[in-house]
């Protein structure tokens, strides 16, 4: 067994340790361990490696090109989150954060399917307690239901890697592919993560109920990671082109009529998800690139446009856009970053996304795809419409609300001018991100023809958003609830306790109080004769299964009114033998009726 120190152990370990520090000596300590486990992985060759074992079977470790991308972009996440969080006093949510960043950087690093599924699980125990961490009611719900949908996932997960070690008597994590039940059930479990529709309702449920801090990390881990675990098994699989291209448009129109901005971001999230989904579909070595680079990109900009909204939503007190417009003038440097942000995932070129999410639907094209490459132009021109320009229009601009906050306090601006640097120096420069990408790909984004092209795409979806604003076609901000996919879960959870759990509780309450009060009793009389008492149930038994004459009826009866009658002498192995059955018995009966 090689001696390796994976990254995860830094934050899940280090986590711990988190309570007992204070004040500034805990804010240097949590900004630390991004830097440690950074250092750890570059420490790290590439190769595979057993860090352990469990039933036999070897629990690994796996770092190449793939897992080293997502890698980086989780510890450069967690450091960037950790900045925007440091005014949190709760060490509850923050050990909560970096318990989910380990869990996230040990899934991509699993080189076997019991260390994903291990930290898979852990990955959505922590997001729970992210969420809950904003302690109010809307939060309390939305984390149990992201419990449960995620449950389902988790189960479909174990059940499929179950029947693939009993397939193949290997738990090695690699190319998977859709041959057979269990991979269709591994990619079920991987579905719900990656939020593909209609398993994508607890995504824009519990995300925009976290707290302001909670809900950067939880952008950048869940949905990113399945889209890892997507990359290493399933590639080429073109059910994924289907599936992401449902994710890439969809939303958009769900994200138009939204008035909580942090919705219309989990909406918007679900989309670029979906190129990176259609991309791994592709399968390429080009799209394979893209979906990867734009996972990497996409971190940055979400992250940061969650965290400009967020940075409202501490200020003002709410992410609605009835509520919010004209913060310009208060909060300059937030809507700077924010425009930021909105320009990355706008694909505008010398911004992230132009760079990124271009290799996806230029490997379309490559392939020949016209309608694949035709509904991604749509879907691009679509997130720009409601995060590149919704968001900011409505939360700066727009009509003014009157509100004249605070700009945002100085660790989230700090932290959203990492990532909006970084946003542009990928989209500057690419070549830095292109260099750590698995596959050897020679590319280049910046042709005439693409920057023509984008501008174009760019200028027709604002000239229709001016247009439909100008003749008050857009749909206007206003106060209601939408109904999504979420709907149905919600609405069937208590119709299904009702009639499932409640017959249940009561067939349950029936048999413990008919246990607590009769087994005691019971047990008295056994006592007064074991091997009498044992004799009367083989003859009632007996004489059950028999039907039995007035005679055996009037034999049983002899036997119940002569009971306990004389005690026939046992040996001492007999005696104990008995006893120790009777003992099991009734801690099998008291167990089932706690």
């Amino acid at each position: 067994m090689t001696s390796i120190f994976p990254p995860a152990i830094v934050f899940i370990m280090g986590a711990l340790l988190i309570p007992f520090l204070k004040g500034r000596l805990k804010s240097v300590y949590m900004l630390i361990l991004p830097v440690v486990a950074f250092l750890v992985l570059r420490g790290i060759p590439e190769g595979n490696y057993v860090i352990g074992q469990i039933m036999d079977k070897d629990l690994s470790l796996r770092i190449d090109r793939l897992s080293l991308v997502f890698g980086y972009v989780f510890i450069l996440a967690t450091f960037i989150g950790i900045i925007y969080a440091l005014h949190v006093k709760e060490s509850g949510e923050h050990i909560a954060a970096f318990v989910y960043a380990g869990s996230g950087l040990g899934a991509v690093f699993s080189g076997d399917l019991i260390t994903l599924f291990i930290f898979w699980e852990l990955l959505t125990i922590s997001a729970l307690f992210i969420i809950w961490s904003n302690r109010t009611k809307a939060a309390q719900g939305a984390g149990f239901r992201y419990l449960l949908v995620h449950l389902f996932g988790g189960v479909s997960l174990l059940s499929g890697i179950i029947l693939r070690v009993v397939e193949t008597g290997s738990t090695d994590f690699g190319y998977i592919g859709l041959s057979g039940l269990s991979s269709y059930l591994i990619l079920l479990g991987v579905a719900v993560n990656v939020g593909i529709p209609p398993l994508h309702g607890w995504l824009v449920d519990s995300y925009p109920e976290a707290s302001v801090t909670g809900t950067v990390f939880l952008s950048a881990f869940t949905t990113k990671t399945a889209v890892y675990v997507l990359a290493r098994a399933f590639p080429g699989e073109e059910i994924l082109i289907i599936a992401g291209l449902v994710m890439a448009v969809f939303p958009i129109f769900f994200a138009v009529l939204e008035n909580d901005l942090r919705r219309v971001l989990s909406y918007s999230l679900i989309n670029q998800v979906g190129f990176m989904v259609v991309g791994i579909g592709i399968g390429i070595p080009l799209a394979i690139n893209g979906a990867v680079a734009h996972a990497f990109a996409d971190i940055l900009f979400k992250s940061l446009l969650f965290m400009g909204v967020g940075a409202v939503l501490y200020r003002t007190g709410t992410a609605k856009g009835t509520d919010l417009g004209g913060l310009y003038k208060s909060m300059p440097i937030t809507m700077i970053f924010t425009l930021i942000g909105a320009a990355s995932i706008s694909a505008l070129p010398l911004f992230s996304a132009f760079a990124t999410k271009s290799m996806i639907i230029t490997a379309s094209g490559h392939e020949g795809m016209t309608i694949v490459y035709f509904l991604l132009l749509f879907a691009a021109a679509g997130v720009f419409h409601h995060a590149g320009i919704k968001i900011p229009f409505f939360t700066f601009f727009a009509h003014d609300s009157g509100k004249r906050p605070k700009e945002a306090p100085l660790n989230m601006l700090v932290a959203m001018g990492i990532a909006a640097f970084l946003s542009i120096f990928i989209g500057v420069y690419p070549q830095a991100l292109y260099s750590i990408l698995p596959n050897m790909v020679d590319y280049v984004p910046y042709t005439a023809d693409h920057v023509i092209s984008q501008l174009l795409l760019l200028f027709g979806a604002f000239s229709a958003f001016a247009f439909l604003m100008y003749t008050r076609i857009y749909p206007p901000e206003k106060r209601s609830i939408n109904l999504d996919t979420d709907w149905f879960y919600r609405k069937a959870g208590p119709a299904v306790v009702s009639l499932i759990g409640v017959p249940f509780a009561r067939i349950y309450a029936f048999l413990s109080r008919t246990v607590l009060e009769t087994l005691p009793g019971f047990l008295a009389w056994f006592s007064r004769n074991p091997y009498g008492a044992m004799k009367i149930g083989a003859d009632i038994i007996l004489l059950s299964l028999s039907g039995g004459g007035k005679e055996a009826q009037k034999n049983l009866q002899k036997e119940k009114a002569a009971y306990p009658g004389t005690l026939k002498e046992w040996s001492v192995s007999t005696a104990v033998t008995i006893a120790l059955l009777i003992f099991a018995a009734y801690l099998i009966l008291f167990f089932f009726s706690q």
